[in-house]
């Protein structure tokens, strides 16, 4: 039985628990040792993984030497991260892991930098002639007001975002009358909707003005995209989104949607994405997909699309480990028949900890 021992970042992420099932359950049965490292040393996957290690922040000039060294001590393979702001540091500084004959399931640099960039991104969908939402960009209050009222606003909602977040961080949509007495006292609060007068005067509090872009709301459902792509290979699957809390997908269901997989394609190419990535699409009134955004790394949901023997996180680690992933293989593994027919249900669940030691789970 072949044996590959993966450092994986962001242990604390919230689909950690998905990541280990798709490399402990891999389609080539070989055995996955997990080296766990995260910021914090209350990550809750510390107590998931073989071996855990705190390590420094993305930004420190420590962190690559650190996950190098740790790298090297546990013997590992190959080093898969999960969380988009360490992205860029371990993509420059992947010829030092390659010098050590160690793999980073990572994309170039240039290819993070645009699929993180939300307006280069629209613009590349634009430049292929692929749909996306109909945008401004905004520098300014005047041009931020002008710019929702050009989009619909106040008879439409509108989204304002800035161009490089995620996680919903600074994500708004923009509507007249968001909150009532009824919806106050009956809905939770998520705190994505709010109208205009009160978006301007949480602007107005910082120092500099940020750079926002302004977009046409989309009323349809949201879909994301799981993808791989390899020197030989590419698959992706489309799942649609039924239930977000926080921006995490609780319900998501696994659907043949060959427009979404062409343009993800497309992109992929033309930008020369890598190994594990995303992207989620909402549609329009008239049903047409368009573009909201990528994740060049493991989505938390994920997991979902192994669940159809499309186990993209598998095919990452072991393409960045050297064994190239050939599309005969992809085809026969990938279950098409299923999509259509197969929901993926995220639930709380939780450990009990004393000591260290793992008390129980639920």
């Amino acid at each position: 039985m072949r044996r590959l021992r993966v450092l994986v970042t962001g242990v604390g992420a919230p689909g950690i628990r998905g990541t280990l099932y798709a490399l402990r359950h891999n389609p080539d049965g070989w055995q996955v040792d997990v080296v766990g490292v995260d910021i914090s040393g209350d990550a809750v996957g510390r107590h998931f993984v073989n071996t855990f290690y705190r390590v420094p922040p993305p930004e420190s000039p420590d962190y690559i030497p650190e996950i190098l060294n740790i790298a090297l001590k546990e013997e590992v393979d190959v080093v898969l991260p999960q969380t988009t702001r360490e992205l860029l540091a371990l993509s420059q500084g992947e010829e030092a892991f390659r010098k050590k004959n160690i793999g980073v399931a990572v994309s170039k640099p240039n290819a993070i930098s645009l699929a993180n960039d939300k307006l280069r991104l629209v613009q590349t969908f634009s430049e292929l002639g692929l749909p996306h939402p109909e945008y401004r960009v905004t520098r300014t209050e005047e041009e931020l007001i002008a710019a929702v009222q050009e989009l619909g606003y106040p008879e439409s909602p509108v989204v304002v975002k800035p161009p490089t977040s995620n996680g919903m961080r600074g994500f708004r949509v923009l509507k007249e009358g968001a909150w009532d007495l009824r919806r106050f006292l009956e809905d939770k609060p998520d705190g994505t909707e709010i109208e205009l007068v009160d978006l301007l005067r949480i602007l107005r509090r910082g120092s500099d003005w940020p750079v926002l872009m302004v977009s046409e709301f989309l009323p349809g459902d949201e879909y994301t995209v799981d993808a791989f792509r390899g020197e030989r290979a590419f698959v992706a699957v489309a799942r649609k989104r039924e239930m977000i809390r926080s921006g995490i997908t609780f319900l998501a269901r696994l659907e043949a949607r060959s427009d979404l997989v062409e343009n993800v394609g497309r992109v992929a190419e033309s930008i020369d994405l890598k190994y594990a990535f995303g992207f989620q699409f909402k549609l329009d009134a008239r049903g047409v997909p368009k573009v909201l955004e990528c994740n060049p790394r493991v989505q938390g949901t994920m997991v979902a699309s192994a669940f159809v023997g499309a186990n993209v996180i598998w095919w990452a680690v072991r393409e960045a480990a050297g064994e190239p992933v050939a599309q005969g293989e992809v085809e026969k593994s990938f279950l098409k028949k299923k999509l259509g027919k197969v929901a993926f249900y995220r639930y709380w669940g939780g450990i009990g900890i004393h000591g260290g030691r793992v008390l129980g789970e639920i």
